[in-house]
């Protein structure tokens, strides 16, 4: 993944309406993957809507800090 918080937001424009999964760690040894659909991108965070059968929050939004220090990882599609 980028190195920088714009590499971040550019590389996530970039895949904007197409379907991501995020792996998200949940705990000390608990980890969540869902699958979900890019919406929107902000300054600071960027929005994924996930499927209603995977989870019971529907729009989650995280902040590109979160894919820097590898809190949460993304990948699109068949490879990245």
């Amino acid at each position: 993944m980028p190195s920088t918080l714009a590499s971040i937001k550019n590389k996530l424009d970039a895949h904007l309406g197409q379907e991501m999964t995020v792996v998200a760690q949940a705990g000390r040894k608990k980890v969540t993957e869902r699958t979900g659909i890019l919406r929107e991108t902000f300054p600071a965070v960027f929005v994924v809507d996930y499927d209603k059968t995977q989870s019971a929050v529907e729009t989650v939004s995280y902040s590109y800090t979160d894919v820097l220090t590898a809190n949460i990882e993304l990948s699109f599609g068949e490879a990245e």
